[in-house]
């Protein structure tokens, strides 16, 4: 079978070179054609995938990488893993999976496939997150508009969320369970035969919509629960106690218990963004989210709850935030990755220097900060050494490199937001 993946980046890149180990031959698209550059020499531009992985598939011919989406004639299977970011209204901004429908929709003519002489439809999976409708409504309206074709009929529709974790080692694609809904019957019976080739256990529903709104609700369980966590962290903190003690304390209870940690924010491409898909949605059948929003805000304010932190440790030393320097350790969202999407330590670097800190930052993930969408302004700064050259060190991300870190010579203020640092420094404040 041959396939085509839309979108190369965190979800797009791995899921190609699963199916492409898998036996298929893959088609990776995307309009991107610095990395399409990249992967054809055989490299990796995401920091946890081995070049080399990538090298034995585009030397065996398993796998190579266009940005001519016309090549979507070739295949039998069109697999959509384009990013679903809210705009800044906070609202859903589907523009890439609209324009990824609108390239495919005039090439979802049949395809050879099977036994010799046999066609059938092709079959077009949207793995990108997204709200309970996107599937059978938007994409497919886009879909059936520029083929001329009816989803279900003259081409197979399918949504199966992708799940996942960059830089994860105990699950992988192919052990993650792959949750499916097709637009028909039949659908759903190619789906679960095109991922059954490449995934150990797969997981059909009854429709698109309910496999839509699992993943959402997956990532809905994580937002509210880390909200709690941080909102007890600020609360404990007021009365004497470590709320990492007390986390700790409670997950040796062996049920009714799954132990969530505190941090200086949501960062990542899903917990970030994804409840609010839901609570847009919600507002046309006239139902609030109340319980999600309330998450939402409480994750959003623990930027200004840590930079408050910092504020009190810079001012026992007689300083002010304006004109201090300090160090940030960790730019990406999650530590021993170099994923920074919506990562809270720009949120962080942001309302440091808008009271006038100067502000650097390490992260050996992260050499330098490439162009952002809601904070251009730092595109292109460097990595700096750490020092204690600086006012205040501010942990963000808990890489390994900084858990065994010795920093127990360093007299400046270091706030840790991890709780992580194994040899603190002098003046040690958690935040």
């Amino acid at each position: 079978m041959k396939i085509a993946i839309i979108g190369l980046g965190y979800v797009g890149l791995p899921l190609a070179i699963r199916f492409a180990s898998s036996g298929c031959e893959v088609l990776g698209l995307d309009t991107d054609p610095t990395k399409i550059g990249i992967l054809e020499k055989g490299d990796s531009y995401i920091r946890h995938i081995a070049s080399q992985d990538i090298r034995r598939l585009v030397d065996d011919g398993s796998f190579e990488a266009s940005t001519d989406f016309s090549r979507i004639c070739e295949v039998e299977a069109i697999l959509i893993c384009v990013p679903t970011p809210l705009n800044k209204y906070r609202e859903p901004d589907l523009s890439y999976v609209l324009k990824s429908g609108e390239a495919i929709a005039p090439h979802l003519e049949l395809s050879a496939a099977g036994e010799e002489g046999t066609v059938r439809p092709k079959l077009v999976v949207l793995e990108s997150t997204t709200y309970p409708g996107t599937t059978d409504t938007d994409l497919r309206e886009v879909l059936e508009k520029g083929s001329g074709l009816i989803a279900g009929e003259g081409f197979h529709l399918a949504y199966s969320p992708e799940r996942e974790d960059p830089g994860r080692t105990d699950h992988s694609v192919r052990t993650i369970p792959k949750v499916m809904g097709g637009l028909t019957d039949g659908c759903l019976e190619r789906c679960k035969e095109l991922y059954s080739m490449a995934v150990d256990q797969v997981h059909p529903v009854s429709s698109c919509r309910v496999a839509e709104a699992t993943k959402l609700t997956e990532n809905i369980f994580r937002s509210v629960n880390i909200a709690l966590v941080n909102e007890l962290k600020v609360v404990y903190r007021e009365m004497g106690i470590d709320v990492w003690d007390v986390i700790e304390a409670a997950s040796t209870k062996p049920f009714g218990y799954m132990p969530f940690h505190p941090g200086p924010g949501l960062g990542g491409h899903c917990i970030p963004i994804d409840p609010f898909y839901l609570t847009w949605k919600a507002r046309e059948y006239g139902q609030h989210t109340r319980f999600i929003e309330l998450a939402g805000e409480v994750n959003t304010n623990m930027p200004d709850y840590v930079v408050a932190r910092v504020a009190d440790a810079l001012n026992e030393d007689g300083k002010a935030v304006r004109g201090s320097r300090i160090l940030m350790l960790g730019l990406a969202y999650k530590p021993g990755v170099d994923d920074d999407r919506e990562s809270p330590s720009y949120a962080l670097m942001k309302r440091l220097e808008d009271r006038g800190a100067k502000v650097s930052y390490n992260d050996p993930y992260v050499p330098m900060i490439r162009p952002l969408r809601n904070y251009p302004e730092f595109a292109g700064r460097e990595s700096m050494e750490i020092s204690q050259g600086y006012d205040l060190i501010l942990l963000s991300t808990h890489h390994p490199e900084y858990v065994n870190y010795d920093f127990s010579e360093y007299s400046i203020p270091i706030v840790d937001t991890r709780s992580c640092l194994k040899r603190p420094g002098k003046r040690y404040l958690k935040a």
